[in-house]
């Protein structure tokens, strides 16, 4: 029996499929520690216990706001350690260790569980240029916002050298880590479930309204876990006004919250980015016609996954960032996508090949572009199956992450025996 404990402030996170799919094994025992909202929030299955952990205190008043985030950390990670000195005392001891080392949660884990095989999730590495800070002249950063940025890397330092293993999702990704780090990490995506994401060309989306869109009509969709600048939302809002008035029967369905994940907060006055680019675009110049952009927000997975089944065209913009879950899994239903031409897209784009490219800050050109390809949907069709192909072939759960994954989840003791008969 092999017992594997995850660790995610926001269970299940980027381990939701190896968690189900881990409780099919009769060989494994699977605890989480999360964040007690989390915990409460998504039931993880039977055969996982999970452990919630309260949030902890804010940094103090006083405390210099270069080291904000450290200090959050700080007691992120105390709070797991305690988690894991109680399992340690009921007889709970991992054989590996998975977890996101983003907060702090693993800064601390092998002191408690020094025999135990840590992996850390090595999602990004924080860089004061060249990267996702400066990369949009619209949000300058200040000298003294490089500073503070360069600090947050220090909590994620401590948890890879801590760490016997990382994982990157991809191999830009990894490759954003130092060189001196970078040996502990493996390119292994999350992956992509390429079965129940596949084409549905009988699929329906039903708007609030009750209108139905399917796949016999022009549809163009747009999807962020939050509608904010770092996935383009700006470039693509300003974009509304050519596109919709280059086609007057084009649908657009936009997918997200109105929160941020990444970035600074809306303009002051503002509640949302949504709410401040409908106020500029109303302001303009050109008119939108408002009632064919339906924002959905954040909705269940079927209906995600139904709006990219009838999309004739997905967008996706990204900041040299995270790759999103979004794009792959648009994808593997075969719809083309048409994405930023910045260095996550690159990786797994190739323009007129699998995909199609376009410059991020070019407004005009993406719906031009767009208009185009939505034009010709039935003639770039193989466009979408090349991309679906490139999905299952290079980041499918069950045939390329799976396999990685339990080879991670070897306990350190059978890696060294194996290592020593080879």
């Amino acid at each position: 029996m092999t017992r594997v404990l995850f660790i995610h402030q926001n269970l299940p996170g980027q381990f939701r499929r190896l968690m189900r799919y881990l409780q099919t094994r009769p060989d494994f025992d699977v605890v989480a520690i999360g964040e007690e909202t989390a915990v409460r929030r998504e039931p993880l299955g039977p055969k996982v216990r999970t452990i919630g952990y309260a949030r902890p205190d804010g940094p103090g008043e006083k405390t210099h706001h270069y080291l904000r985030h450290f200090e959050g950390c700080v007691r992120r990670g105390q709070a797991v350690a305690r988690a894991c000195v109680a399992l340690k005392q009921e007889g709970f001891a991992p054989d590996v260790v998975v977890c996101h080392p983003g907060w702090g949660e693993a800064l601390f884990v092998k002191d408690v569980f020094p025999q135990a095989r840590l992996v850390v999730f090595c999602e990004f590495w924080w860089a004061a240029s060249g990267l996702d800070v400066g990369f949009d002249p619209e949000y300058p950063v200040s000298f003294d916002d490089r500073l503070r940025i360069r600090i947050k890397n220090s909590v994620l330092m401590q948890s890879l050298l801590a760490a016997d293993d990382g994982v990157a999702p991809t191999a830009w990704q990894r490759g954003v880590h130092p060189p001196e780090l970078r040996g502990k990490i493996r390119e292994v995506h999350e992956g992509i479930d390429t079965q129940q994401l596949s084409p549905d060309p009988h699929a329906r989306l039903e708007l609030p309204g009750g209108a139905v869109l399917t796949r016999a009509q022009p549809v163009l969709t747009f999807v962020a876990r939050n509608l904010e600048p770092y996935r383009g939302f700006h470039v693509f809002m300003r974009s509304l006004p050519r596109l919709l008035a280059g086609n007057p029967e084009l649908q657009v369905v936009v997918i997200g919250g109105d929160g941020v994940s990444y970035g600074r907060r809306p303009p002051p006055g503002h509640a949302s980015y949504r709410d401040a680019l409908k106020a500029e675009l109303d302001g303009g110049a050109e008119t939108v016609d408002w009632s064919r952009v339906h924002f959905l927000g954040k909705v269940p997975y079927a209906t995600y996954r139904s709006a990219l089944q009838v999309s004739s065209l997905h967008v996706y913009l990204t900041y040299p960032f995270v790759l999103s879950w979004s794009m792959l899994e648009a994808m593997a239903v075969g719809v083309p996508v048409l994405g930023s031409d910045t260095a996550p897209v690159r990786e797994v784009i190739r323009d007129g090949e699998n995909g199609f490219l376009t410059p991020f800050f070019d407004t005009a050109l993406l719906a031009d572009r767009a208009l185009d390809l939505i034009a010709r949907r039935h003639q770039i069709a193989h466009v979408g199956l090349a991309g679906r192909e490139t999905v299952r072939t290079r980041y499918d759960f069950e045939t390329v992450g799976l396999p990685v994954y339990l080879d991670l989840l070897t306990p350190l003791d059978e890696r060294a025996d194996t290592e020593e008969v080879a």
